[in-house]
């Protein structure tokens, strides 16, 4: 694995290898063997902003061995027009790695080409794949394997979350039930594209969440959408609280990325309820990203 630019790009392998890995850098926390990112410089380069993000890889690059530089799009000539290829080719002669947060897609891939190094896609508005490498960690350790287990998830059907979890549905094989408003439900070219029959798309919550072993949820309104207020009326009927909780598996994880906003896309009840799973999840993105760190030096 060269990069790590989005789930859709792996193969259930990798993503298997990459989840045994991290349940590796999870046991050995404290004690690594081995230091894969001795002597190197890993470069962060958000342009969106973050807490769990930015912590959990400057902690994971530092446990590895590594230094990480952080530039925000103040720091760098991004912030006043360069285009992304040019930032590549410079950082790409100076540091060993480039973990990316930001808005398109198509930045993340030009760096990737025109740097040379290794690039990590720490969230764009296609895809979040560091959060899904977590969950899937998550519920490996909660519910020891994915093999017959129904994932729900309930809010906007083509966030950036929604798009890396149908992915892993693809990849995996397990069930996946996605109850998103009819107007932010995934199109159909992208669901043919994807062309995955253990998935299901409906405006229903209760029919999604109906049996499943993880509810899944995350804001309404994702990063840069924020002025989008008239979106929120789309998911009245939409939060996850205890009343949409009946109708899941017993023993059922509540998962959410974080940050949360509790009377909205859940419940204040049943965030605290679930919090020790909820943060949990949110610790993982520490062990998931570590993995890939060292995933892409070997």
């Amino acid at each position: 694995m060269s990069h790590l630019l989005s789930i859709e790009q792996l193969s259930a392998r990798e993503i298997h290898q990459l989840l045994d890995c991290a349940l590796r850098m999870k046991r050995e926390r404290g004690a690594h063997p081995s230091q894969p990112l001795a002597g190197q410089t890993w470069a962060l380069i958000f342009t969106k902003s973050s807490t769990r993000t930015r912590v959990s890889f400057e902690v994971g690059i530092r446990e590895l061995g590594g230094y990480p530089m952080f530039l925000s799009k103040n720091d760098i000539q991004l912030g006043r027009g360069e285009p992304i290829r040019d930032t590549a080719r410079v950082l790409g002669r100076m540091v060993h790695g480039a973990i990316i947060r930001t808005f398109a897609q198509q930045d993340v891939i030009d760096f990737a080409h025109y740097s040379g190094i290794p690039t990590i896609n720490a969230l764009t508005d296609d895809e979040h794949p560091c959060q899904i490498l977590a969950d899937l960690l998550t519920i490996m350790e909660r519910l020891h394997g994915l093999d017959g287990r129904k994932v729900a998830f309930i809010g906007d059907g083509f966030s950036n979350m929604t798009r890396s979890w149908l992915w892993a549905a693809k990849h995996l094989g397990f069930e996946l039930s996605v109850a998103a408003p009819a107007a932010c439900q995934p199109p159909a070219e992208f669901l043919a594209k994807l062309n995955a029959p253990n998935v299901t798309i409906t405006d229903d919550p209760a029919q999604a969440a109906q049996g499943a072993h993880v509810i899944n949820t995350d804001v309404w309104l994702s990063m840069g959408q924020e002025d989008q207020t008239a979106k929120e009326l789309e998911f009245a009927g939409f939060e996850v609280n205890a009343e949409l909780l009946i109708h899941a598996a017993p023993g059922h994880l509540v998962l959410h990325c974080l940050p949360a906003y509790r009377g909205k896309e859940i419940s204040a009840e049943v965030l605290e309820l679930h919090a020790d799973t909820i943060f949990q999840q949110a610790e993982n993105r520490l062990h998931a990203q570590k993995a890939v760190l060292t995933s892409l030096t070997e």
